[in-house]
C-alpha cells in the first residue's frame, strides 16, 4: 500500500451553485479517486480566512476568503495512488484558460477565481486541510 495518499478537495461555491457537484465526484472517480469522506457546508468567512490562512500576505485573499464563503461548498477527502499530484494535475491550471484538456477546470472552471476546485498543494499541507473538515 505504499504512495496511497490522502488529500482535500472542495468543489467550489460557483460548481455547486451550478449543480456540478455530482458530475465532478464522478470525474474523480472515474479516475481511480476514492471518496473516503465527503460533507456539504456554508463556510462563514472567518472559517475561510482561517482556511486560506497561508494566503492572508496576498493582494487575492480577502477576495478568496469571501467567495469560498459565498455558498456552499462540498469538501472531500480523496484518496489514491499519489492522490496530491494527481488532483492537482486533474484540476489542471489555476487559471481555466491555462488548464489542459480533460481537466475540471478547462471544462467547468469559470474565472482564475470562479476556478471550480481546490486542492492540497503538499502532502503536508493535505493534513492539515482534511484536519481542518473533517476533524472528528
Amino acid at each position: 500500500m505504499s504512495n496511497i495518499e490522502q488529500t482535500l478537495s472542495i468543489i467550489k461555491p460557483d460548481a455547486v451553485e451550478r449543480n456540478l457537484d455530482n458530475e465532478i465526484k464522478e470525474m474523480f472517480k472515474n479516475k481511480g479517486f476514492k471518496i473516503i469522506k465527503e460533507k456539504k457546508i456554508q463556510m462563514a468567512k472567518s472559517d475561510a480566512e482561517q482556511f486560506y490562512k497561508v494566503h492572508e500576505t496576498k493582494p487575492f485573499y480577502n477576495d478568496l476568503c469571501t467567495y469560498l464563503s459565498s455558498g456552499p461548498i462540498v469538501a472531500m477527502i480523496l484518496e489514491k495512488k499519489n492522490s496530491v499530484l494527481g488532483n492537482r494535475e486533474f484540476m489542471g491550471a489555476t487559471n481555466p484558460k491555462d488548464a489542459g484538456e480533460g481537466t475540471i477546470r478547462k471544462k467547468y472552471g469559470i474565472s482564475i477565481d470562479k476556478n471550480s476546485v481546490h486542492g492540497s498543494d503538499s502532502i503536508e499541507n493535505a493534513k492539515i486541510e482534511i484536519d481542518f473538515f473533517f476533524k472528528d
